[in-house]
């Protein structure tokens, strides 16, 4: 575990990550290449059904300062640029998106060892102002996270975040959308030396009275290749396996089906990502 408490995104990351990342039911590859100078060049397309999608994202690192520029299908232009450590446990970004005059935003971080807080603005007449601040230790933590519209003097979003943790669980209870959600997690590492571990997620809906309860687990068949699978209480259960063939190169294979309605095909997603 590291030092500190983290940011107010943190909370309960560990067992999204189990749960959600890497499975997809769409075509993605991506190729990224480098240069000794710093900049890094990652080309990405994806085909979503009929609808193909692309970008190109360009970084470039000089010293402290790290600069992001994407183009997409669309032509829209997102450039970000990150300043680390301008300060002891200082972050600071800057982004904005072309053409779009309004996307301008300010945000700054800051780690410490008993605090971690996210700041930011909209550089807009009108801006809306976002702020997360988590308190603790790396073992017990309690944040918030707010968003405010200067425009209409509301508050838009007002969550707040309760995370424990030790050497091998991490379980945590936030409130969302402004009180109307309560979610808790729980991810259990079951043995370090094959990477196996489960996570759980329940999310109850005061407004609908609804549950939405996903469990799932993964495990490293080898040094080189992982497997994981979920399963919710709508009845759709999923399945991955990625292989890193060559170093920073991955390949994954994921799969969905509804258990509830066998007669109707599997979704399968594929993905390839080069780093030569």
């Amino acid at each position: 575990m590291g030092k500190g408490p983290g940011l107010y995104t943190e909370i309960g990351k560990k067992a999204r990550d189990l749960l959600y990342k890497d499975y997809q039911t769409d075509h993605k590859f991506t190729l990224t290449t480098s240069s000794p100078t710093g900049v890094a060049i990652t080309s990405a397309g994806t085909k979503k059904g009929e609808l193909f999608l692309a970008d190109v994202n360009t970084q470039l690192k000089n010293k402290n300062v790290t600069t992001d520029i994407k183009v997409d299908t669309y032509s829209n232009l997102y450039t970000t640029i990150t300043v680390d450590q301008p300060a002891p446990g200082l972050k600071a970004i800057f982004s904005f998106r072309v053409p779009d005059q309004r996307s301008g935003k300010v945000e700054l971080q800051y780690l410490h060892e008993y605090a971690g807080i996210s700041s930011s603005i909209g550089l807009t007449a009108n801006p809306i102002v976002n702020l997360s601040g988590v308190i603790g230790t790396n073992v017990l933590a309690l944040g918030t996270d707010l968003s405010f519209d200067t425009k209409t003097g509301n508050f838009t979003k007002c969550n707040a975040g309760l995370s424990f943790s030790n050497v091998d669980l991490i379980a945590s209870l936030t409130l969302n959308e402004k009180g109307d959600s309560l979610n808790a997690s729980y991810y259990h590492i079951v043995n370090p030396m094959t990477n196996t571990a489960v996570g759980a997620e329940v999310t109850h809906s005061f407004s609908t009275n609804e549950n939405t309860i996903t469990i799932g687990t993964q495990h490293a068949l080898d040094p080189l290749t992982m497997v994981k699978a979920r399963v919710n209480n709508a009845g759709n259960a999923s399945a991955l396996i990625q292989h890193e063939w060559r170093p920073r190169s991955l390949f994954t294979i994921s799969g969905e089906v509804d258990t509830k309605s066998i007669d109707k095909s599997a979704k399968v997603g594929l993905a390839l990502a080069l780093k030569p």
